[in-house]
């Protein structure tokens, strides 16, 4: 399917993926320096997540597949449901209102891109 070769996850991020995915779009497709650069100054609470995931993939490309820091950039950058917790809220005429507590799971793949 695609030829992945560095990625980092963050499995149970308590987040929702709908909050997460505005700002994975930020970031998309731009090189790690980028990235981390724009996440740093968005004041999110996902965005703070993200950021973690991307420096922890940085630290896999340069420490064990001994990448260049330089020509890393974001090749895929994704968001998936994670289990949600089930809650009860009081409603009209004695029901109850369920409330779900999302989670997320976040995953990066950086790859090197070619200098030309």
């Amino acid at each position: 399917m695609y030829d992945v070769k560095i990625t980092a996850k963050h499995m149970g991020a308590r987040v929702s993926p709908k909050k997460v995915a505005i700002v994975l779009d930020l970031v998309r497709g731009r090189g790690v320096f980028e990235a981390k650069k724009i996440l740093s100054f968005d004041r999110s609470k996902s965005a703070k997540i993200v950021l973690k995931v991307v420096k922890s993939a940085e630290a896999n490309a340069v420490n064990n597949s001994k990448m260049n820091k330089d020509k890393l950039f974001i090749n895929r950058i994704w968001v998936s449901g994670g289990p949600s917790l089930k809650r009860m809220s009081p409603g009209a005429k004695g029901r109850v209102d369920p409330i779900l507590k999302r989670y997320s799971h976040i995953y990066v793949s950086l790859d090197e891109r070619d200098q030309k």
